[in-house]
């Protein structure tokens, strides 16, 4: 297998908290989020369907709580496939109901610019 390739994402200030992009980097589609608290790269494959997740929405869900009480959390963290609805942690890539997990990439932030590893 080749060496690990850094593939440039955008400047840090134009991908803001909750945004995304979409990437192509040695044939694979790459989505990368900024979570607010840290920037994360993910396969653009759902792996319960092989569906293009990361043009999915993204927003929370409950949190552990007491019966009858419901407290909503992980706001812009959770990202739901478009096909079926599987959601998942973008700051794990664990599923929220399955043992499948999302893919991951290493991200660097360097001068400002944020580069996927691949």
């Amino acid at each position: 297998m080749s060496a690990k390739a850094e593939f440039f994402v955008a400047a840090l200030d134009d991908l803001p908290p909750g945004e995304r992009r979409i990437l192509s980097a040695r044939g694979k589609s790459i989505g990368v989020f900024n979570l607010g608290s840290r920037i994360v790269a993910v396969l653009n494959i759902c792996p319960h369907a092989l569906a293009p997740v990361c043009l999915g929405a993204l927003g929370g869900t409950t949190l552990p709580s007491e019966p009858g009480e419901f407290i909503w959390g992980h706001e812009n963290q959770i990202l739901r496939c478009p096909w079926h609805g599987w959601e998942f942690d973008l700051k794990s890539g664990q599923c929220l109901t399955d043992r499948r997990r999302l893919k991951r990439y290493p991200v660097i932030i360097r001068d400002q610019a944020i580069y996927v590893e691949v």
